[in-house]
């Protein structure tokens, strides 16, 4: 089998820039809300619960409400910027979260 072509492969640790860069939106069926050590995120069709030890870096009400992280990220550090594209990432992956680039 041939490999996908290099536009079509996601990278396994994203830039922040690119997290930046989409959307992102709960997946149906999953919610989310914070709690003191950050985001909770479960899975209402399965027994499934995410805890992501956020901090104030990514607030529940903008994946609730689908958008870009983009304005929430503006004056983080780089490691804190990467560490939320790093976790955006797996939500993806792990389903409880969907992705679109931004027009």
């Amino acid at each position: 089998m041939a490999p996908a072509p290099a536009t079509a492969r996601r990278s396994a640790s994203p830039r922040s820039g690119e997290a930046e860069e989409r959307c992102y939106r709960l997946a149906p069926g999953c919610q989310v809300r914070a709690e003191r050590f950050g985001l909770l995120f479960y899975d209402l069709s399965g027994p499934r619960l995410l805890f992501a030890e956020t901090g104030d870096l990514l607030p529940a009400s903008l994946l609730r409400a689908g958008g870009s992280p983009g304005q929430a990220l503006r004056g983080r550090t780089a490691a804190e910027r990467r560490r939320t594209a790093q976790l955006l990432d797996l939500l993806v992956r792990k389903g409880f979260l969907h992705e679109q680039p931004v027009r």
